[in-house]
């Protein structure tokens, strides 16, 4: 790390007005953005002692990047920067400390697979503590540190049979045909095609030796644990006495890819006995179980709506004796995410979405209120052991920087890592704004503005209209490595965000407001806040600006083409939805598309005609660049296409940017360049800078 002392005498000059100094100074740039270092999973000791945290650093040259582990003592004396825990040449994740504190557990794939390890907190070499034939996906240590949960891919057939899993792939990989029967969806989800193998949880002892057995705990609940996509280690928990754990589970049969009705179950750690369903009651989405510390309470997040993905979660508890179950917080009109016991089991720390940020709240379990812990910003991670609190926390104008403070959090905040200022000292950031004005109902909508990095008062800058994707999302005050404002506004354009109906962080209301509305609501939203914006803003040069989106927010790009294209020079629609009715068979999680259209596409086939892009395609006559990926299963390949095909067949200036490597997300470093280049490239030819 670079000292903070370094920066002061770059900030004394530009303090004195030194011309060397000015001139020194650069705008953020996609490269600068891919090189970053990464700070992720802040982790302490049980005593609140250390704090342990991952570091994402890349190699340019290979196009890779490693992540290693660092450790800081908050107590030393001599505040000594962090120490790099792991050692050189491995690429770890996933750490935690073991109950007594003495060590530090971790993921890799250093032995050719995924396993389980320890390092001596103090520093020392590693230790392999599992060689399973399967990868190891996550991991929760037991209680008293014994044994350890962990999930592993395997064929359900196989059931607790490891070898039986293996052999299944060795003998697929030695067939010369490669077609695959499917008789039943998911066929494929999110990037990836169905080969028959299930996470499932499984529990081993630890010792001396690696382990290579493991007993199967989650063997009569046919689904993946943790869920797919993006599900991890959060979606299981031991009781505190390590005789039982509990785990969120959708059934993996011929209705989950309509099905959002997550349960969670109680198992034994031995294996023995059936699963306990103890969400059964709720048909819609149950997960994040966290136990009290005397094993009697369940706090866990839940929906009430099947079928809806962004649904409000709510704070549940279940008396696990009587069955008693309660919403601690119904007045509380803000989605929670996972959940910290804090105040000795009186308090839930979590952190939600809220008017353009993600803050640390702290709710009362007795009361329900809920109130801001820490703002300024989005809180990506937190942990809390002893006295601390540590969390990572971003902006529009820094990655995330690791802090820690007092369990209350009522302490100043102490950074332990650098901002990305304090690592690229040359480079200057867009100030920002939100601003607020009256949209779709009357109703009142926020937004941001990203003002250039070279602003000077007086002048006027061509504009970058950002669109969120989700739709229920939004871009607010957050740093992001895919869609990032200060990549524009370090190429000297002004950037405009618009949080439309639909938007999370306003209410549960709001959010709902964009089913089966995608091209009415929201686009009055987008167009009263660009009328807003430009009055407001004099820097804004309203006759050079083009309008930008992927996923929902590409949609809207094809959706403005036939609707409301007078305001722009050009267009990028990045994974956007071109056909929304051939969208609802394509698809892979039909939920989705058949909550937000009110129907499926068979019997509802009017509401996906309702707005459809490709019924508008007459009236396209902005040049647009479109982007797709190959490996997009949520949105394939072939609407990024037929929008292409669509341009070129009018004559209507256009490129398409083809990934073959890629899946709703552009995320290899060297793509990520290519993707800002095209797109800038694409903006400065019809808008300038």
């Amino acid at each position: 790390m670079t000292p903070r002392h370094a920066i002061l005498p770059l900030a004394l000059m530009l303090a004195c007005g030194s011309t060397s100094a000015l001139a020194s100074q650069r705008g953020f740039d996609v490269r600068d953005m891919v090189a970053l270092d990464r700070v992720s999973s802040p982790t302490l000791s049980p005593d609140g002692r250390r704090v342990v945290f991952a570091k994402r650093v890349l190699d340019v040259a290979a196009n890779k990047a490693a992540t290693a582990l660092w450790i800081e003592d908050l107590m030393a004396r001599d505040a000594a920067p962090p120490k790099r825990l792991t050692p050189e040449g491995w690429n770890v994740n996933s750490p935690a400390f073991s109950p007594d504190g003495k060590a530090v557990y971790f993921l890799s794939a250093k032995s050719g697979s995924s396993q389980l390890y320890s390092i001596p907190a103090g520093g020392g070499t590693p230790k392999q503590l599992t060689a399973f034939s399967a990868d190891v996906g996550g991991f929760r240590l037991s209680p008293d540190g014994k044994r350890v949960a962990i999930n592993l891919e395997t064929f359900a057939e196989c059931k607790a049979d490891l070898a039986c899993s293996q052999k299944k792939l060795d003998e697929r990989g030695k067939q010369k045909n490669s077609g695959m029967v499917f008789d039943r969806i998911f066929i494929r989800h999110w990037d990836a095609w169905n080969d028959g193998r299930l996470n499932r949880l499984f529990v081993t002892t630890l010792g001396d030796k690696p382990a290579t057995t493991a007993t199967l705990v989650s063997g009569d609940v046919h689904g993946d644990v943790p869920s797919r996509p993006f599900g991890d280690s959060s979606e299981y928990t031991w009781a505190p006495d390590g005789q039982s754990l509990v785990f969120s589970a959708r059934i993996a049969d011929a209705k989950e890819p309509t099905s959002t009705n997550f349960d969670l179950y109680r198992v034994n750690a031995d294996g023995t006995g059936a699963a306990k369903n103890l969400t059964a009651a709720n048909p819609a989405w149950d997960t994040g179980a966290t136990f009290s510390a005397d094993g009697k309470t369940l706090y866990y997040r839940a929906m009430k709506r099947p079928g809806f993905e962004a649904d409000r979660f709510g704070l549940m508890e279940l008396d696990l004796a009587s069955g008693k179950l309660r919403e601690i917080a119904p007045k509380w009109d803000r989605s929670a995410d996972d959940i910290t016991l804090a105040n000795e089991g009186k308090t839930i720390y979590t952190t939600a979405t809220d008017m353009g940020e993600h803050p640390l709240f702290a709710v009362d379990i007795a009361t329900g209120e809920a109130k801001r812990l820490v703002g300024d910003g989005s809180i990506s991670a937190i942990d809390l052991a002893g006295p601390t609190l540590a969390l990572t926390r971003n902006s529009l104008k820094t990655g995330d920087v690791l802090y820690t403070t007092s369990a209350d959090a009522t302490a100043p905040l102490r950074a332990i890592t650098q901002t990305t200022s304090e690592r690229l000292p040359d480079v200057s950031f867009g100030n920002f704004e939100q601003f607020s004005f009256k949209g779709w109902n009357g109703d009142t909508v926020h937004g941001f503005v990203v003002k250039p990095w070279n602003f000077v008062e007086g002048q006027t800058y061509p504009v970058a209209f950002l669109i969120h994707g989700g739709p229920q999302g939004s871009f607010g005050n957050g740093w992001s490595y895919r869609w990032n404002p200060q990549t524009y506004a370090g190429q000297g354009y002004a950037v405009v965000m618009i949080d439309f109906h639909g938007s999370t962080g306003y209410g549960q209301a709001f959010t709902d407001a964009i089913s089966q509305h995608w091209g009415d609501r929201p686009l009055e939203d987008l167009q009263k806040g660009w009328a807003a914006a430009l009055q407001k803003f004099s820097f804004l040069d309203g006759d050079r600006a083009c309008a930008l989106g992927a996923s929902y927010g590409g949609f809207m790009v094809n959706w403005i083409a036939g609707n409301w294209n007078e305001p722009w020079k050009c267009l990028v629609s990045h994974d956007g939805v071109f056909d929304q009715r051939m969208m609802g068979f394509a698809t892979e999680e039909l939920w989705f598309t058949e909550w937000e259209q009110g129907g499926t596409a068979i019997d509802k086939a009017s509401n996906y005609e309702k707005f459809n892009p490709v019924n508008h395609v007459a009236d396209w006559r902005v040049p647009m660049l479109v982007v797709h990926g190959q490996q997009d299963f949520r949105i394939p390949v072939e609407q990024g296409i037929g929008a292409f095909t669509a341009l070129q067949r009018q004559g209507i200036e256009s490129q398409f940017l083809y990934f073959p490597d890629e899946n709703h997300w552009v995320l290899k470093p060297a793509n990520s360049v290519q993707w800002h280049d095209t797109v800038n490239a694409w903006l400065k030819k019809h808008i300038g800078q």
